[in-house]
């Protein structure tokens, strides 16, 4: 049959891969806080919102996802973020971080942005950042969420006595949400809110354009992860974009959850069928192992491929059958980030569907 695969174009609150251990993180943070009190740094135990770390000159309040007002710099020049989220976010509003973190189940920046984020250092992983290479970056503001740090305080107390730290958003939550209190803390909310002005219209385009021929089809995001698939939910970036576009979710997919679902069982394989299959994977990455090694990519994709076809049942599905499966980069459609991910799966979708 011909499977077609689909490069990313130029141009994930649970669900989207665990953090450490507890004891391991409090370990951890120990060790940071030891590093940077050596180092001169602030590890008092100050409420987070109001440690100014390396800030100098003019300031302005923000408030986080919680609420919270931090004091930021009015104009930040040495970012560090550390979620796919906020990286994309910063991208998007025209603002170079110093520093990021490995995507999920990567060894560098996200793949689907690694044209635009390729030379940005990386200060750790999404699960376990470094804080001592936070340090000697010396930042002026970290951008966290709950897709990264998930909220924990001891995490957030140590970074905290490095820069100011605004939290702007929850794993698994909105992701506009995510990117405007992104772009706030980065004083780029009017840049944000034309970007989404142009994503909301793009999306309406392609919605319009794909109506008549897929209006009434049904569309599955499978994961395929070692011997099994997850479902892509939703509440996850590409479930959205899918309903920005007007296109319809099988009955085992139409519905919010935990971002993606848990392994489907292959005696229910028949629940990740649908007319239509956009099918990816996140290398070696799992929910307990998840900055474990490996490629995110449409040859990653293949090779997925490869595995699910060999289990029993896979080739009678009817994407498969009527030759309706597109190879995705797992990075973008499987995983999560801001307007630059969104766009580009807009961008994909139409590419794919059009052909």
């Amino acid at each position: 049959m011909r499977i077609a695969p689909l490069p990313v174009p130029g141009v994930h609150r649970a669900g989207l891969g665990a953090g450490p251990g507890a004891a391991f993180v409090a370990g951890l943070v120990l060790l940071a806080l030891a590093i940077l009190t050596g180092c001169g740094g602030d590890a008092s135990g100050s409420d987070p919102g109001n440690v100014s770390g390396n800030t100098s000159g003019a300031t302005r309040a923000v408030k986080d996802t919680d609420g919270v007002s931090i004091t930021v710099p009015e104009h930040p020049e040495r970012v560090v973020v550390l979620s796919e989220p906020t990286l994309d976010g910063a991208l998007a509003v025209g603002v170079t971080p110093i520093g990021t973190v490995a995507g999920r189940g990567q060894g560098g920046v996200p793949n689907y942005i690694a044209d635009l984020a390729a030379d940005i250092p990386i200060l750790g992983s999404v699960a376990q950042p470094n804080f001592e290479a936070i340090g000697k970056a010396d930042p002026d503001l970290i951008l966290v969420d709950g897709s990264s740090v998930n909220n924990n305080p001891d995490v957030l107390k140590a970074l905290a006595s490095i820069a100011p730290v605004v939290y702007t958003g929850l794993a698994g939550g909105d992701w506009r949400e995510n990117f405007q209190l992104t772009a706030d803390a980065l004083n780029k909310s009017d840049e944000a809110a034309k970007i989404l002005e142009e994503y909301d219209a793009e999306a309406a385009r392609v919605r319009q354009e794909l109506a008549p021929a897929w209006g009434d089809k049904t569309f599955a995001i499978v994961r395929w992860q070692g011997n099994a698939p997850s479902l892509i939910l939703k509440e996850l970036p590409a479930g959205v974009a899918l309903t920005d576009m007007g296109l319809q979710r099988p009955p085992s997919q139409d519905r919010m959850g935990r971002g993606h679902s848990d392994p489907v069982s292959l005696e229910n394989l028949a629940t990740i069928d649908a007319d239509h299959m956009f099918f990816g994977t996140l290398g070696g990455s799992s929910v307990n192992n998840p900055n474990a090694g490996g490629g995110t990519d449409v040859t990653e994709a293949q090779k997925a491929l490869e595995t699910a076809e060999k289990v029993p049942g896979f080739t009678d599905l009817v994407a498969y059958r009527n030759e309706g499966i597109t190879l995705v980069d797992g990075s973008l459609w499987t995983s999560t980030g801001g307007p630059i991910l969104m766009s580009r799966l807009v961008a994909n979708v139409e590419e794919a569907l059009n052909k």
